[in-house]
């Protein structure tokens, strides 16, 4: 099903349901679309919003990962490349770890094979 803000010729708005895009087309080639407030068969699709999610932002699949990763590791701060390479080295025990690098830190760790991998989000606190 897909719902659309039409108007008619005398610029009377109203929506519709219709069982699909193309339902929609036919139906109005056809005639058979109608203004509920004149009758008129002359109706065109009116611009409208996007449909906006209801869920609460801790439902989001962004606020659920947030979550387990400050549940699941440490935040390092801007300790994370030193820690990181540490850990790689073996000079520090391994553990899941999360923080902040400058760009050229992070491009460093991937080019000596150092495991790590952006968040899509930033720290609610900064280290500095």
């Amino acid at each position: 099903m897909i719902r659309y803000s039409l108007k008619c010729r005398r610029d009377h708005s109203f929506e519709s349901w219709f069982k699909s895009a193309d339902a929609f087309d036919t139906l109005l080639a056809e005639g058979r679309v109608e203004c509920p407030d004149c009758g008129s068969t002359r109706v065109e699709k009116a611009p409208m919003a996007p449909r906006v999610s209801a869920k609460a932002p801790e439902e989001h699949p962004l606020a659920r990962l947030r979550r387990k990763v400050e549940a699941e590791s440490d935040y390092v701060g801007t300790s994370f490349a030193s820690e990181a390479r540490a850990m790689h080295t073996g000079d520090s025990p391994k553990r899941s770890i999360w923080g902040e690098a400058k760009p050229e830190d992070a491009k460093a760790l991937v080019e000596d094979g150092v495991p790590i991998a952006p968040l899509p989000f930033i720290p609610k606190r900064k280290a500095n």
